[in-house]
């Protein structure tokens, strides 16, 4: 069984699609372990602002079955695929981590975006302090305390999810 981290991310209608997000996760995966829900401003692109959050399962899939159901789910939300990177959007389902492992295909693990957004660090040292980046070498708690958060602002929201179970 692996345990995976999935970074889940909207700027339209945010609230909506993180909560569908969550019960399609939970549909397909089990009990989900969920971070905080953090917003912050747009990156790359003027937009409105982005909710954000982590969560982690278990799944005996393979990574590229998780990536398709990823798609799939971000699809059925009105994700429009061929979009560019840097623009608004419903819904964003990235695999951050499967264990440990690192690869290049069929996606890059780990997810280059942990070190680099504090949208994702914070909420996955949130959920996973202890872990420890596969090629960092370094707990994700000991990463986000080093990170300059001057670099992108982002804070706490209150967000509530009943789950269906």
């Amino acid at each position: 069984m692996a345990t995976i981290y999935i970074s889940i991310g909207s700027n339209i209608e945010p609230e909506q699609y993180l909560k569908a997000a969550l019960v399609d996760l939970e549909r397909e995966f089990g009990v989900l372990d969920l971070s905080s829900v953090f917003e912050s401003e747009a990156i790359g692109f003027q937009g409105n602002n982005f909710l954000n959050m982590v969560v982690s399962a278990q799944t005996l899939l393979s990574i590229e079955a998780v990536v398709a159901i990823f798609k799939q789910i971000e699809k059925e939300h009105g994700r429009l695929p061929g979009v560019k990177k840097f623009s608004a959007r419903t819904l964003d389902l990235d695999l951050l981590l499967y264990d440990d492992q690192v690869c290049q295909q069929p996606i890059a693990l780990p997810r280059d975006e942990i070190v680099k957004n504090a949208f994702v660090l914070w909420p996955l040292a949130e959920i996973a302090p202890l872990v420890e980046h596969p090629i960092a070498k370094q707990t994700y708690a000991v990463l986000w305390d080093a990170y300059d958060k001057q670099t992108q602002r982002l804070w706490p929201v209150d967000f509530q999810w009943q789950s269906e179970r």
